[in-house]
């Protein structure tokens, strides 16, 4: 969520920057443009104010005598050109010139300064040039009309190259990227704060949650930060879990107290049933078989019984030699394998992992008892301790007829049994209560199949303290 929450704050605040930054980088550059035009229009009109006292010249003549004030206007326009660079000059509307500079530039016959010179003549001055950008080599162009006793006799025209003002532009549009920029960096830390506070608590929920579906039911969510609505929401999944915990509690209480309760009964009716068969003839079928469902009886609610406290019962992690204790047990299932014919091959490296030794003790016995069970005589059961790093596992692989895909999706499911193994002594509790047992201690039990035929279980546990 983090991933998809963060992106679109940031696709938001640069789309707020941007509509920000573009419109003032546009008036950055008109308003440097603007400024120049200004600076322009006042030295053109500083030029026509010099140029209208100048006296005309006949039309077509040269002038022989000497005109100060047409002298004075040329030594302006000499150092004007000279200082700034700007090609300036005053034409009459026969496109004779006054006076200009520098001395080689003439009005052209068209273009931008002709069509502001002839905007002069008509007593307007010249339209505001279109706006230049940085990467365009334009330039400026302004006329303003001379005159004299109200009529215009002349036109002033600066063409002014646009490097420096260009340069200005550009510097702005640096300085607004700056700002754009440090601004966006700021936005990205809050965004970023922002999405860890509101989402913080969502992840503890996501954890927690995982703790729970994990067997660990102690497990509550921290309603200490975040926004007001998430911790509501942790509070109310804190109560429901309470009362899910509260649930299962009473359930296994009720589950743990009848098997208890049931035993007695049975155990008093089982003897009857004994004292019974005395009086019977020897080898009564139907004595026999309700003394065999009378054991059976017995055995689930053994079976009821360790389930139940299995699911309540913690677990007294501590590190433990996976391998020592695997070897243990298949030493101590050696002899009922020896008596089925069953050969039980153990391949168990010291390696270490942090489980409960009672609880993997019980789980190898359930597993590698449903193994020797299972397998026909002749064939092999394997044992193989493994480790990878993060987890150590058990693998027990037998040679029995195995289960099928839709088997293998209900196998561990409490008294299920496949319809091919009924008439094999059990409960189907076994595979139940070791996957409980795991469970308690942050363990896992898988089922697969093993080629050609039978069935591979694997056990794991972690190799990482509780405390990692």
């Amino acid at each position: 969520m983090h991933t998809r929450l963060l992106p679109l704050l940031i696709v938001l605040m640069a789309a707020v920057l941007l509509a920000l930054g573009v419109p003032l980088a546009v008036s950055v550059a008109a308003a440097q443009q603007q400024k120049v035009v200004v600076d322009r229009i006042d030295d053109t009109a500083f030029f026509a104010a010099l140029a209208q006292f100048v006296t005309a010249s006949p039309t077509g003549s040269r002038r022989t005598e000497p005109d100060e004030r047409l002298e004075t206007l040329s030594r302006e326009l000499d150092s004007y050109y000279e200082v700034y660079g700007i090609r300036v000059g005053v034409f009459y509307a026969d496109d004779t010139p006054m006076a200009h500079a520098p001395a080689e530039w003439f009005l052209p016959r068209e273009g931008e300064v002709r069509a502001a010179v002839d905007e002069a003549l008509l007593s307007r001055r010249s339209d505001d040039p279109k706006q230049v950008w940085p990467w365009q080599d334009g330039r400026l162009v302004v006329a303003s009309p001379v005159i004299r006793d109200g009529d215009v006799v002349a036109a002033v025209v600066t063409d002014s190259p646009t490097d420096q003002m260009r340069s200005k532009i550009m510097y702005g549009w640096l300085v607004i990227a700056a700002g754009e920029t440090a601004a966006m960096l700021l936005a990205v830390g809050a965004a970023l704060r922002l999405t860890g506070w509101v989402l913080r608590p969502v992840r503890v929920l996501d954890a927690t949650t995982h703790e729970i579906a994990t067997g660990r039911l102690k497990s509550r969510v921290a309603v200490a930060s975040g926004p007001p609505e998430l911790r509501r929401l942790a509070r109310s999944f804190n109560e429901m879990v309470d009362n899910v915990e509260d649930v299962l509690e009473q359930q296994r209480a009720f589950v743990a107290d009848a098997s208890h309760q049931l035993r007695n009964p049975l155990a008093a009716l089982l003897l009857r049933i004994e004292l019974l068969a005395l009086e019977l003839p020897e080898g009564n079928e139907e004595i026999a078989s309700v003394q065999a469902e009378g054991k059976r009886l017995a055995r689930v609610l053994d079976d009821l019984l360790d389930l139940a406290l299995a699911e309540h019962a913690g677990a007294d992690l501590r590190l433990t030699d996976v391998g020592a204790l695997t070897a243990e047990r298949v030493a101590a299932w050696s002899p009922t394998a020896e008596a089925k014919g069953v050969r039980l091959v153990a391949d168990c490296p010291a390696t270490t992992a942090w489980a409960d030794p009672v609880t993997l003790s019980s789980a190898l016995d359930a597993v590698i008892d449903n193994a020797v069970k299972f397998t026909p005589e002749g064939e092999c059961v394997q044992v193989t301790v493994a480790s990878n790093g993060a987890t150590s596992t058990v693998v027990v692989a037998d040679r029995g007829p195995g289960l099928t895909d839709e088997e293998l999706t209900r196998v561990g499911d409490r008294f299920w049994r496949s319809g091919r193994h009924q008439n094999v002594k059990g409960s189907g509790l076994g595979l139940s209560i070791t996957r409980a047992l795991l469970a308690a201690a942050d363990g896992s039990i898988a089922y697969e199949h093993h080629a050609p035929h039978g069935l591979k279980v694997t056990l794991t546990v972690p190799r990482n303290s509780p405390t990692a």
